[in-house]
Formats: C-alpha cells, sequence, structure tokens
C-alpha cells in the first residue's frame, strides 16, 4: 500500500475516475439552499439529488466529486478516533443509468487495488453485501476475492423511507490482531460488532428499486433506471493509508494540533480536547467561508455551539483568552490546496470568529464560576431548571454545554423544568434591547407584580399616566436613575406581537426624561417599558407623558396594514392553499412567509402587487371589533389555527382583508399610499417570503434590492471589455454588441426586468469569453512552436520544457496533443506565470506523480498525481533549470 498524502489520494481517486470518463465536480456548498430537510450538505449526493430523481441533466452521467459535508448528530463523539462533524466524501455517481453493479465493483477493486492507484494488499480487504444480492457477491469473487473474505449481511441495503433505495456493498481495511484485544476476528464482522480492526473505508450504494410503504421488500419494483452511489470518507482513508491509529494523527489535522501545542503550550499526546478543538476549528472555517453565520437558530445556531465547546476546551488544556481565530490559518494552510478560496477568505473568517469568540469569552468564565456555585448547593446530584436556565439567560452559557459540564461531574437536570422557563421566556421576550438594561427579564418581581396596565395605543400616540412598578436587577424599587423597566398605568406603546415590532419613544415630565428602547410583554401580561434614564430620575406614582415615536408608528402601521392586504391579495392572485407561515413587521419593510405548493411565476408576482395597490386606492375605512373567537371564525377571519386565543378577539378589516389580529393599523387603507414587492423567495418545502414596503421607503428599498443587478452588469460590462481589449491585443475577430436599460425601478417588475436583463448579459458575457477561449486556444494551436522540439532520450519521445505565462486548460490540451503523437515517452512542462511555477507531467515510461511531487516540494510547493498524470506547482521558481534536467537525466538512467 502507497504511503501517500491526503491531497495525493483526493487527486489519485478524482483522476482515476476522470480516466473511466466521468466529469469531476467542484464541491458544492456547505450550505443547503432549497432543501429544508437538512441544514447543512451531509453527504456526497446530497447536492446531486436534482440528477438522481431526473428533474434535470446531467452534463455527464457519470460523475465524481470530493464533497464539502457537515454532520453534527454525534457532536458529543467527536474526539475519538473517527467522528468529524466536518468531512470530505470522496465519491463517484452513475444517475439516470449508465453503468451499474459489475462496472462499480470493477472500478472500486481497480483502484484500491492496483499499485498504480492506492494498492492495498488483496488479502487485507473485506467486503460486505447485502443477504439477497448474489449478483455483487458473485462479482467480487469474480474479481479474485477469496469467498471468506465476502460477507452477506440483513442490514446492507440502503433505504430512507418511500423511493429509491437498494443493496449496498462495504469495504473494510483489516489493521490487524493489536485491534482485536478480544480476538473475534471475521466474527467482528459478520456479527456487527462495533469495533476498531475491521475499519469501512468504501461503500457502493446500488440503487436499483423502488421503496413503497405496505410492500415487502421483495416485492419492490425495479426502477427504470439504475443508479450508483459510492462513498469514501477522505478522513478515515487517510487514517488507513498513513497507518495511524486516528484521523487526528493524519495530515489533515497535525498542523492544526501543532497550534493549539503552541497555543496551550502543552503536548498533544491523544488529548481529547485538541481532537475537539481541531474538528470544531475546521467546520467554523469551512461554514463561514461558505456563507455560514452565527445566530440562535438553524445553523446559526450550530456553529455557535461549536464555538462555544471549542473554547470551552480551550480554556480546560490552559489557553489564556480569545484563541479560535488564531487557529484558521492552521486550517487554511492544511487545505489552501484543493480549497483556494480558503486563503481569499482567510481574514473575513477570522473576523467574524473574533467577534463571536470575543461575545462568548465575557460570559463563559463568569458562567463556569456561577455554574460550579450552583452545583456546591446541590445535595442530590441534581440541578434544577431554573438553575440551568438562569445559566443560559444570564450568562449566556449554552443548556448543552451545561449537560456536557454535568456529565463529566456525574450530575443531573430537571430538563422539562428548564423547558417551562424557556417557554415562558419566549413569550414575554421577543427581540433584543438596544441596550442593556442590566437584568433579566425572568425575574420574581415581574412574576409577582400583577397590578394591571392598560394598553391605550389603538387611538392614541400620547398619554397622560402614572409609573405603577420600577424593576431594576430583578427587585422592584421606588426609583429608577438609569435603566431598567418602567410598568404604566396606561401606555400606548406596543409591545412586540405577532411580527409586529414594538414603539420605541419617551416616558418625561418637567423633572425626568427616559428613553423607551424596547417594549416585552410580562407573564401577567403588563406592557413592560425598557429605558435609558436620559434626565433625571423616575419615581412610583410620578404623573408622566408617554409618548411613542409617531413618525416610526404611522410607518409600523403602513406596513403592518400592507401585509394584511398583501396575504388576501395572494390568495386571490394565486389560490386558497396559500397559508400564512409567519411574518415581521418593521417601520421600513413587511415581511411575509407563506406556504404554497406550485411555483410562482414573474407575472404572478406582478398581478399580486397591482392587485394591493388596487385595494389601497378604494381609500375603504379600517374597521376593528370584538367579537367571541367562535363568531369571528363563522365569519371566516383569518387566523393561525395551531395559535390560542382568548374568548373574546380583535378582528380587523382591511377592504375585504379580515383577520384576527392584536396589532395597530391605518385608519384609512389610502393611508399606506403605495406597496411595492421587493423580493420574493422559496425557502424550500413550499414556503415562500415575500419582503415588500409602502409609501415613502419604496425609493430607497426599491433602490437598494436592485443595487446587486446593476454592481453585476458593471463588472460583466467591465469583463466583456477586458476580453475584447485582449483579442484585439491578438488580432482576434470578436463581435460583442449590448444595450442597457438605466430607467429608475418603481417596483416588482423593474427588478425582474434588471434581473431578466442581467441574465441576458451575463449569457452574452459568457458566450464571448467561449468564442475568444476558442479562438485564442484555436490561434496557439495552430501557431504554437513550444511543443515542437521533441528529443529522443534512451529511445524515448520527450518533451521537457519551460515555457511562460500558459493558461492552465490550453497548456493541458497542448500537452495531451503532443503526448497522444508518442508511443513511449514523456511530457514534463514548468509553467512560469508571476514568479509562480506550475509543473504538469504525462508519462508512460517514468512515474509521472513521483516526478512532479518532488519538483513542487523544491519550489516550495505541493502537487502529485498517478504514475501517468500528475500536476503541482510551487511559488520558487530558483530551481526550475535544475528540476528539469533531473527529468531528462532520470530518462537516461532508464
Amino acid at each position: 500500500m502507497k504511503k501517500m498524502t491526503s491531497n495525493e489520494i483526493r487527486e489519485t481517486f478524482l483522476e482515476y475516475f476522470k480516466e473511466k470518463g466521468h466529469t469531476i465536480l467542484p464541491s458544492a456548498s456547505l450550505l443547503i439552499k432549497n432543501d429544508p430537510t437538512l441544514l447543512w450538505n451531509n453527504a456526497g449526493v446530497t447536492p446531486l439529488k436534482k440528477y438522481f430523481d431526473g428533474s434535470e441533466i446531467p452534463v455527464n452521467r457519470r460523475l465524481t466529486s470530493s464533497q464539502k459535508c457537515i454532520r453534527t448528530n454525534d457532536i458529543e463523539s467527536v474526539g475519538d478516533d473517527t467522528h468529524n462533524t466536518f468531512f470530505e466524501m470522496l465519491g463517484n455517481f452513475c444517475s439516470i443509468g449508465d453503468y451499474f453493479k459489475d462496472e462499480a465493483i470493477e472500478m472500486s477493486y481497480e483502484l484500491l487495488t492496483d499499485p498504480k492507484y492506492f494498492g492495498f494488499p488483496k488479502e487485507k480487504l473485506y467486503f460486505t453485501v447485502y443477504k439477497d444480492d448474489d449478483e455483487a457477491y458473485n462479482k467480487w469473487l469474480e474479481m479474485g476475492v477469496e469467498p471468506t473474505h465476502v460477507i452477506k449481511l440483513e442490514n446492507n441495503f440502503w433505504e430512507i423511507g418511500e423511493g429509491p433505495c437498494g443493496p449496498d456493498s462495504e469495504i473494510f481495511y483489516d489493521r490487524g490482531e493489536e485491534f482485536d484485544k478480544d480476538n473475534l476476528g471475521i466474527r467482528l464482522l459478520q456479527e456487527e460488532i462495533d469495533n476498531s480492526r475491521y475499519v469501512e473505508i468504501w461503500n457502493n450504494v446500488f440503487s436499483q428499486y423502488n421503496a413503497k410503504e405496505g410492500l415487502k421488500r421483495e416485492e419492490y419494483k425495479e426502477l427504470p433506471s439504475k443508479n450508483i452511489d459510492t462513498g469514501m470518507g477522505l478522513e478515515r482513508m487517510t487514517c488507513v493509508i498513513q497507518g495511524v491509529t486516528s484521523s487526528y494523527d493524519t495530515d489533515l489535522f497535525t498542523k492544526i494540533i501543532s497550534a493549539i501545542e503552541e497555543l496551550s503550550d502543552i503536548k498533544y499526546e491523544n488529548r481529547r480536547e485538541f481532537r475537539i478543538i481541531a474538528d470544531h476549528i475546521r467546520t467554523l472555517t469551512f461554514s463561514i467561508s461558505d456563507g455560514a453565520v452565527f445566530s440562535n437558530e438553524g445553523r446559526g445556531y450550530v456553529i455557535r455551539r461549536l464555538l462555544r465547546r471549542a473554547v470551552r476546551f480551550g480554556h480546560n488544556i490552559g489557553i489564556k483568552g480569545k484563541f479560535m481565530d488564531k487557529l484558521v490559518d492552521s486550517v487554511v494552510e492544511t487545505m489552501k490546496y484543493y480549497y483556494p478560496e480558503l486563503e481569499e477568505r482567510k481574514e473575513y473568517i477570522k473576523e467574524v470568529i473574533r467577534k463571536e469568540e470575543d461575545l462568548f469569552e465575557k460570559t463563559l468564565i463568569s458562567g463556569e464560576k456561577k455554574l460550579n456555585e450552583m452545583l456546591e448547593q446541590c445535595t442530590d446530584k441534581r440541578l434544577s431548571g431554573k438553575d440551568a436556565f438562569k445559566l443560559y439567560d444570564t450568562y449566556g452559557f449554552p443548556f448543552e454545554l451545561t449537560l456536557e459540564y454535568l456529565n463529566e461531574k456525574g450530575f443531573t437536570v430537571d430538563k422539562e423544568e428548564f423547558d417551562i422557563c424557556m417557554n415562558a421566556q419566549k413569550e414575554m421576550a421577543r427581540g433584543s434591547r438596544k441596550k442593556e438594561a442590566s437584568m433579566n427579564i425572568q425575574n420574581r418581581a415581574l412574576l409577582d407584580f400583577k397590578q394591571e396596565s392598560k394598553f391605550t395605543g389603538y387611538n392614541d400616540y400620547q398619554t397622560e399616566t402614572e409609573v405603577i412598578a420600577l424593576i431594576k436587577d430583578g427587585e422592584l424599587v421606588d426609583r429608577l436613575t438609569d435603566n431598567g423597566y418602567v410598568i404604566l398605568k396606561e401606555t400606548p406603546f406596543y409591545a412586540e406581537m405577532g411580527g409586529q415590532i414594538s414603539d420605541t419613544g419617551y416616558i418625561y415630565n418637567e423633572t425626568v426624561k427616559a428613553e423607551v428602547v424596547e417594549m416585552v410583554i410580562s407573564p401577567n401580561k403588563q406592557h413592560v417599558h425598557i429605558v435609558n434614564i436620559e434626565e433625571g430620575s423616575l419615581k412610583i406614582h410620578d404623573k408622566v407623558t408617554a409618548r411613542v415615536n409617531v413618525k416610526k408608528r404611522e410607518s409600523i402601521e403602513k406596513n403592518h396594514s400592507a401585509t394584511h392586504l398583501l396575504h388576501q391579495s395572494l390568495k386571490e392572485a394565486l389560490d386558497y392553499d396559500v397559508t400564512q407561515a409567519g411574518s415581521k413587521v418593521t417601520e421600513k419593510t413587511l415581511r411575509f412567509d407563506f406556504t404554497y405548493p406550485k411555483k410562482i411565476t414573474d407575472e404572478e408576482v406582478f398581478i399580486i402587487e397591482n392587485l394591493v395597490n388596487e385595494k389601497i386606492k378604494t381609500n375603504e375605512q379600517s374597521r376593528t371589533d370584538i367579537m367571541s373567537l367562535e363568531d369571528a371564525k363563522k365569519m371566516g377571519a383569518e387566523h393561525f389555527f395551531e395559535d390560542k386565543y382568548e374568548n373574546m378577539v380583535r378582528v380587523v378589516t382591511l377592504y375585504n382583508s379580515v383577520e384576527l389580529c392584536g396589532g395597530t393599523h391605518v385608519k384609512n387603507v389610502g393611508d399606506i399610499k403605495r406597496f411595492a414587492i421587493k423580493n420574493i423567495e422559496s425557502k424550500g418545502a413550499n414556503v415562500y417570503r415575500i419582503e415588500a414596503t409602502t409609501d415613502t421607503n419604496i425609493e430607497k428599498e426599491l433602490f437598494d434590492a436592485i443595487k446587486p443587478y446593476n454592481d453585476e452588469m458593471i463588472k460583466l460590462l467591465n469583463k466583456a471589455k477586458v476580453i475584447l481589449d485582449d483579442a484585439k491585443e491578438n488580432d482576434i475577430e470578436i463581435d460583442f454588441d449590448v444595450q442597457v436599460n438605466n430607467d429608475p425601478p418603481v417596483s416588482y417588475k423593474d427588478i425582474i426586468f434588471n434581473r431578466k436583463e442581467v441574465e441576458q448579459i451575463r449569457q452574452k458575457v459568457k458566450e464571448l469569453e467561449k468564442e475568444y477561449n476558442a479562438k485564442k486556444q484555436e490561434k496557439l494551436l495552430a501557431s504554437n512552436k513550444d511543443f515542437e522540439m521533441i528529443k529522443i532520450i534512451n529511445n524515448k519521445e520527450t518533451l521537457i520544457k519551460k515555457v511562460y505565462n500558459y493558461e492552465i486548460p490550453i497548456l493541458k490540451t497542448l500537452i495531451d496533443n503532443t503526448f497522444n503523437r508518442f508511443k513511449e515517452g514523456i511530457v514534463f512542462i514548468a509553467n512560469i506565470k508571476d514568479n509562480n511555477v506550475n509543473y504538469i507531467c504525462k508519462s508512460n515510461c517514468l512515474n509521472a506523480g513521483e516526478l512532479v511531487k518532488n519538483a513542487s516540494v523544491k519550489s516550495k510547493g505541493n502537487g502529485g498525481g498517478s504514475t501517468t498524470f500528475a500536476q503541482g506547482g510551487g511559488t520558487d521558481i530558483t530551481y526550475v533549470d535544475e528540476i528539469l534536467n533531473d527529468v531528462e537525466q532520470k530518462l537516461g538512467e532508464l
């Protein structure tokens, strides 16, 4: 078995399947765009579903890739010998019918065992097949595998619900008896016992049946087009080939581990903390590079959890202060050979991580200290749910982190009580404050205070009222001098509910001025003002004026009322399958999420936008009625079926829109003035999101929406100019004629037309570039002298040469054309460009991979490949002539 770097393993795999007619696909983004069932790309086949289900036809039915993947279902297992959250999955795929089981088995066996490729000892490989899959079983025997090395198993069948499914055949490598302490041997495979001796390195899935609920497996019908889906984890393969115990000991991790050693000033020695940090920084680096951001939900929450785990384990091994951003360089250095975009985005990745770690660093130390204090008070080794929630809510200590900490110390926690506290908090405090009020919304004072507070904001923007409660640091106080919570006897301030953001404004009298920065609803349904005192102090029973920011409120009301009209217009323009899935209304924009089982065309969006504006033009007065929930349902008022309502509800009628709603609205639909959609997008699973705005916001918001297209248009036209100038300089005739519309946008229609115009220009520039490259290549191939000076060395045809400034695709074509004329020989080219060097070699007499690897290393770079084709390069051109002479000398010594 060859000793290879991870880069060589990846390149050998991909180049092998390229030789077998597969197109090498670049890795898709880790972020799933249109599959709501997944947060991340988690397998090589995930981005290819569109090909396997036939919704799209690939450029080639044979595909291969090294796909970036993230799986987070086993985060707690990270740090053992096999689990990683981020990994690369090497795979070859046959989509929509082409080759099938025989060819897939032949190729996997050749690639693994042929000395030209991985060169595994055949006696070290074992194969499992599905118990009824005689085809696969017999094929392995036909390949020369000993019958004792092929095991039939019940579980070797890939199936996830209805749809394509089929048997699979896993390939294992035997690491030897030292990994089999009980000396169970082949029983480990036969009885599917977890073990470290037989390591799965590859799985061939033969997708040949259509699973159907209610049918037995043997009754499944065969697919009309059978597919191949294989997967080989690069980390595990590298571990086996490099002869180490775990993936963390391979060259995929060594630089990262070394960087952690330097930061911690202690040796690795297989410590789990090192492995967790190394794993998590890889996941963070790649996910942020692909566009993930830290947040409290979805994938943002996943990476936040990973960062906080890594920080905690870093502190456990003595790393002081913030450190995660300092590890990014080691990840980039390790992976940039195949993922050069990491180098380009490195500083951005560091900055994002630095800010998030800074946020967490401020709370982690105090949180751990507080947790230890809590545990000292536990007499039954069980932390209360309230204390766990306090750690989360007050100290920013994630519940999962608390669980891990408790597990390590032999403690448990009251999860049910924690969930009750969490749900209560979600009801009370939506949105974030502009300024911290130095205490939690979840506090005893709010829970105990039950005096009624009346909301007057449906009719008034200003109210003369009285202070009935002041809260500071979780306690009722008589005076407030800086920031805290205020409850008024009456208030016009709306607290965020139903998607409408809360009001802001001021509470004041002759001696005090307090800015209201946020509103929340207390457990006892009072409107609670979060304030910053700007002048004077607030006292209990003070008579004050409460006034909302009127301009902001009016803008919110216009957007909120437009949301109702939009909902009704969607039903009219589409059909009554439209169901609201959420909304967000601010003073600037409105966002409306809804479910709809079909595709929505641009023409339908124009109709929706026009319908809303037609309703606005009616100048109908709005109406609000208080009635029983039963009566509201009878009159057909829109409502969320999953929401819980009081017996008496508020029904808002805006023209022909009738909805249950507790928000504030315009008095007349004509007050909205005008409505414009600026964006519509699919959120997956038949969920759409419309973003829109009203009145004076329209011009700015539409210009902001159209700006990316205008920016791209400028880039495209500049690119076209560069191509045309280059063509003129190279005496190549080429035409490019476009016209651009610069009229200002006034509605969604203008954005669509602008977008379509950009798409047209993008296609024209693409065609221009393709035409120019073709003519440039044709001219270069017809007149090129660099590749005509063929030498004969030791009866071998050779072209060993230094050239300058070639584009790699053209260079490869020239090399292919030259080498195809040779019966036996070698082409070895050193291409110098911008003080860097690229090496490309094709050979049937010397080992191309070794030649290129040695040359690249000598040039301070890396590279390699198979015995017949290799590619690499470096940043030092000092020894290029010496390297070329060495190749000639090796040829002469044959």
